[in-house]
Parts: structure tokens; C-alpha cells; sequence
């Protein structure tokens, strides 16, 4: 019985045989978690809705109707109007284009920084690393809200200064993941294999390191969005984030405070729509946490 199995394994062609890989594991275990199985279809549903906000929202974003303004839920206006008779589905739509527009920039810059920064400080060492990580330890004192809600007061109000206002900070945390990561893998063997046979040291850094402190980078990567899109929510909030007409789900709940106790629709949804992103977003990272923990491969 056990020879004609182990015969019949060796005349299965090897492409037919299923290399178990980190990345095939992690796709596995990410399916078997309903969490994130679930923030990730509300995830794909608000980059489409995000995308196609042109052809999803019933009424222009910017169209006033001063006869219109703050009505409650209707068949015309699903989720109501706001304070100039703007309709609150139209702008809630649009507002999901805004904050992923943040959230994924934010975190390209925060990247783009980040990870050369921390790879050159992790894999060189010396002076280096030295001057690195006195600047991230200067940046880490600095409360990343307040920071940039001063450089919008020196910057002004708008879609691209809030953007460059959240990277400031942003970028610390990806640099000390990677910091870490690198230094946690440049003594391996393989890397010090890589370096015995003339590797350069970018060639180790492309080919050897960076894939292997992948996973970390993006779990980072995917709690980092929401993080971006909840400090844009506040700087709207607080009056300094996006200009108006440009929908904002922080600053339509800013603008809704003076209402709320009759008109609770102001502040409600938008309210909402921050919270289902975030949340949605978190659920993924947690399950991508989960999956890609080398602790749980079996």
C-alpha cells in the first residue's frame, strides 16, 4: 500500500504537485478568516465606489439648492442634504475619492522614505545609522496631529498641503520597521552566503533582504491607510484640511456640530463612513498579521 502510494507520487508530473510557499499559506489562512474576508469586500467596494463616484453619485458634489437645505431622508435625497441643500449621498461618495486618495498617497510618500532610509541605516550601519536614527528620534517626539496641524497653519488648507502635512511624521514608524528588519536579517546565512560570493550590497538589499522583510512592511502598509485617512478626518474636522467644495467626511461632520441635535443625518453618516473604513481596513491588517506569522504554518 505504501510503495504503490510513493510510486504513484513520483509519476505525478511536479507541476501538478503544489509547492506549499509563505505567500500560498498566507492566502489560505487570509481566506479562513471571515473578519478580514469581509473588510477586504468593503474595502474593494469603497475603492469602486471611490473610482466611479462620477457615475455613482446622483447629484454634482458642488450643486447647492438653498430651498433644499437640510432636509432629512427622502426618495430624492436617500441620506438627506446639508446646510445649503447639497445632497449628503452625492458628497458622502465623492468623500470616499478624498480620504483614499490621502490614505494611499500618504503612504507611498511614507514609503518612498521610509524604506530606502531604514535599509541604508539597517544594512550599513555606522555614522549612518547613526545620524538616522537621531532624526527619527527627533521626529518621534514630535506629536504627529499637532505637527501637522501647525505646518497646515503655515501651509494653508488643501487636498495636497494635508497630504504632505500627515507624510511629515508618517515615514518614522516604516523607517524603523525596516531598520529593524534589516538588522535582523544581515547576519543570516544567506545573506552573509550573498556577500562571500562578491554580492553587492545592493544586490543584497533588492534581491535578499527586502522580500524577506516584506510581510511586516505590508501589515504596516494596510494600518497605515486608515491611520492617514482618521488624521485627515480630524484636520477637516478642526477646519484646516480640505477646501471647501471638495467633500470631506471629517469636515462634514465638523460643519454638522451646530445641527446635530435636530438634524442628526448631518453628522451621522459621514461619521459612519469614517468608522466602516477604518474598521474595514484594520480587519484586513489584522488578517494579514495572522497570516503571514511564520508561527502559525503548519
Amino acid at each position: 500500500m505504501t510503495t504503490a502510494v510513493s510510486e504513484a507520487r513520483l509519476t505525478t508530473p511536479f507541476s501538478a504537485q503544489r509547492q506549499r510557499t509563505l505567500w500560498r499559506d498566507a492566502m489560505w489562512r487570509f481566506s479562513r478568516n471571515k473578519l478580514a474576508m469581509l473588510g477586504l469586500v468593503i474595502v474593494i467596494g469603497l475603492i469602486f465606489m471611490a473610482v466611479f463616484a462620477d457615475i455613482l453619485a446622483p447629484y454634482p458634489y458642488d450643486k447647492a439648492v438653498l430651498s433644499e437645505a437640510r432636509q432629512f431622508p427622502s426618495a430624492a435625497h436617500w441620506l438627506g442634504t446639508d446646510a445649503i441643500g447639497r445632497d449628503l449621498l452625492s458628497r458622502i461618495i465623492y468623500g470616499a475619492r478624498t480620504s483614499l486618495t490621502v490614505g494611499f498617497l500618504v503612504q507611498a510618500v511614507a514609503f518612498s522614505i521610509g524604506i530606502p532610509l531604514g535599509a541604508l541605516a539597517g544594512l550599513r550601519g555606522g555614522k549612518f545609522d547613526f545620524v538616522v536614527l537621531r532624526v527619527v528620534e527627533i521626529m518621534t517626539a514630535f506629536p504627529s496631529l499637532l505637527f501637522a496641524l501647525f505646518i497646515m497653519s503655515v501651509l494653508g488648507t488643501g487636498l495636497f498641503n494635508v497630504i504632505m502635512a500627515i507624510s511629515v511624521t508618517s515615514w518614522v514608524p516604516v523607517c524603523r520597521l525596516t531598520r529593524a528588519q534589516l538588522l535582523s536579517l544581515r547576519e543570516k546565512e544567506f545573506i552573509v552566503a550573498a556577500r562571500a560570493v562578491g554580492a553587492k550590497e545592493l544586490h543584497i538589499l533588492i534581491r535578499h533582504v527586502l522580500p524577506n522583510a516584506l510581510p511586516p512592511l505590508i501589515i504596516m502598509l494596510t494600518l497605515g491607510i486608515p491611520t492617514a485617512i482618521f488624521a485627515e478626518a480630524g484636520l477637516s474636522f478642526l477646519g484646516v484640511g480640505i477646501d471647501d467644495p471638495l467633500p470631506s467626511w471629517g469636515k462634514m461632520v465638523g460643519s454638522s456640530a451646530a445641527y446635530l441635535r435636530v438634524y442628526w443625518h448631518l453628522g451621522l453618516f459621514p461619521t459612519l463612513m469614517i468608522a466602516i473604513t477604518t474598521l474595514s481596513f484594520t480587519f484586513v491588517g489584522d488578517g494579514l498579521r495572522d497570516a503571514l506569522d511564520p508561527t502559525l504554518r503548519t
